[in-house]
């Protein structure tokens, strides 16, 4: 063993745990470890604001399963970050958000950016601690990737006081860190498979996280041989592939209502790796709390998840790919999906025309059938991505980047990291105008470090889904939520990027084909009229029924 910086010590924990990529916002708290960072080999993302760089590490963990690494100065770097916590933790996400703090002698007089940042970030994260012995970051270090992979992942917040960086030791490096793979036992998937076998309309629900290509791969291989419809929960679809016969939708906001029917019809609901939560439980209303008729067979790779809100007929504590493994002892049943996957494609096959001269449903139809399965689409939340979730076809796994807690600003930093990470494959952010300015300054890291995604600003001058909501309820009397907005295609020519506005949907396509083959970073300023609320509403209608009502 030799001497070394506390800074070095840390960078070489990263660098044992496969760390290839991290982001952060430069402050003089760390600064130690920015120069240690020099020459390791790890990619570092400069970014413009702590937000983005939350986010960016964020879409880094859901792409890989590993932490996404995301260093922020203390204080208000600390907590400018919080968003990309809370999606972390939300949607159970693997990250660790190392944060400066002050020096140790400093502590309790409220130094300058001072932070407690076991009471600040406590509800946010798995783990938030502070290291205070430079000997004990490898032991840390270690336990941070473990607690942050394993059961339910989410984010971990490691505070770095500035002068223990600078201290030294001589200590070992830790052992790569894998996270346990939980296995049922084959009394669970006996009982499974005599549930499965009595079971006349049962249907199949995916979500969470701690999948791999190969788990969603077997899950196609077990629900074929099964023939089990399958529906994948709130922006999870990428977990089983739309153009398979046994995909019958996404339950999301505004979803099918004959795939709501369908899962309270059913007679066993098997759950794999999700929580369902508020929005794909639809406000809790899909399934009786704590049970009710309905047989439910709750598969989590967390045990505290078992039970939580549901009380499952069978609870199997098991990674999907785990679980999947072992299922494949139980024996095939026939079935038919050909009514579900009908129901589906009804509902997502051909977009009905809204007001304006784009039609957005129209664009995303045509982008279903231009990009390639590997192409990654990332979103942040709005009114505008309801067209992506019912119209795009995910095929491949890993391809949408999107916050199942519904964070705006998020579409934009996930783009730079996924393009980053995966630099032969389109990705593809689409963004509210409301959406995209939360975090439009992540233009500049994309231009500034050459990454060359594609944005579409999808612009109706208004925070849509809070007017939709003010029109329900408050119908006539708007407030707070008109917009006045940039020239954006202009904005991503100043960044240095290439911009093009975008009017009508014969516009489009061309554009697209420019903007793709400029090898620039691009925003394509995408105008939709503010009555085309949702694919099949308008402001107008919604105000009339409300007033009506």
């Amino acid at each position: 063993m030799t001497n070394r910086t506390a800074a070095r010590i840390l960078v070489d924990q990263l660098i044992a745990q496969g760390v290839d990529r991290a982001t952060c916002v430069p402050g003089e708290s760390y600064l130690a470890v920015l120069d240690a960072l020099i020459d390791s080999g790890i990619d570092l993302l400069t970014c413009r604001a702590e937000g983005g760089a939350a986010m960016m590490a964020e879409a880094y963990g859901k792409l890989t399963g590993r932490p996404g690494i995301c260093f922020v100065t203390r204080g208000p770097g600390a907590t400018n970050a919080s968003p990309g916590l809370h999606i972390a933790m939300q949607d159970s996400t693997p990250l660790i958000l190392f944060v400066g703090q002050i020096e140790r002698g400093m502590r309790d007089r409220e130094a300058f950016q001072e932070l407690d940042y076991r009471a600040t970030f406590g509800a946010l994260a798995k783990w938030v601690v502070e290291i205070d012995d430079t000997a004990r970051i490898p032991e840390i270090v270690a336990r941070a990737f473990r607690v942050a992979m394993q059961g339910r992942p989410g984010p971990v917040v490691i505070a770095l006081p500035e002068d223990m960086l600078v201290d030294s030791a001589e200590v070992a490096d830790a052992p790569r860190v894998e996270p346990v793979d939980a296995a049922p036992s084959p009394a669970d998937i006996d009982a499974l498979g005599e549930l499965l076998a009595a079971a006349r309309n049962p249907v199949a629900i995916v979500g969470g996280s701690r999948w791999t290509a190969a788990a969603r791969d077997a899950m196609v291989e077990f629900a074929h041989r099964l023939s089990l419809p399958v529906a994948a929960q709130f922006r999870r679809a990428p977990l089983f592939p739309a153009t398979d016969d046994h995909f019958i939708g996404d339950l999301g906001l505004a979803p099918n209502s004959r795939l709501i029917a369908r899962v309270k019809a059913a007679d066993l609901v098997l759950l794999i790796g999700g929580r369902m939560s508020e929005i794909a439980s639809q406000s809790y209303t899909l399934l009786d709390i704590p049970a009710g008729a309905q047989r439910l067979v709750h598969v989590h790779p967390d045990p505290m998840e078992l039970g939580r809100v549901y009380q499952p007929t069978r609870s199997i504590n098991a990674t999907p790919g785990a679980f999947l493994s072992a299922a494949e002892r139980i024996a095939p049943r026939a079935g038919d999906v050909t009514e579900a996957r009908a129901d589906y494609l009804a509902w997502s096959d051909t977009p009905p025309r809204v007001p304006g001269d784009f039609q957005y449903g129209e664009v995303m139809a045509w982008l279903r059938d231009r990009l390639p399965a590997d192409a990654v689409i990332c979103n942040g939340a709005g009114n505008f991505a309801s067209w992506i979730h019912r119209y795009y076809r995910f095929r491949d796994f890993g391809t949408q980047l999107a916050p199942t807690s519904g964070s705006m600003g998020y579409g934009l930093p996930a783009g730079v990291m996924a393009k980053r990470q995966k630099p032969g494959s389109i990705v593809l952010t689409i963004a509210g105008d409301g959406d995209f300015l939360m975090n439009g300054q992540e233009f500049a890291t994309a231009v500034h470090h050459g990454i060359p995604l594609m944005v579409m600003v999808i612009d109706n001058g208004i925070y849509g889904t809070i007017r939709m909501h003010q029109e329900r309820h408050y119908p006539g009397r708007v407030s707070a939520t008109a917009l006045t907005n940039p020239d954006f295609a202009a904005l991503a020519r100043a960044y240095g990027g290439h911009g093009e506005t975008v009017t009508t949907t014969a516009e489009f396509a061309p554009a697209f084909e420019r903007a793709l083959a400029s090898g620039k970073p691009a925003i394509l300023h995408c105008r939709l009229d503010p009555q085309a609320i949702t694919p099949t509403a308008t402001l107008d209608g919604i105000r009339e029924a409300a007033l009506k009502g």
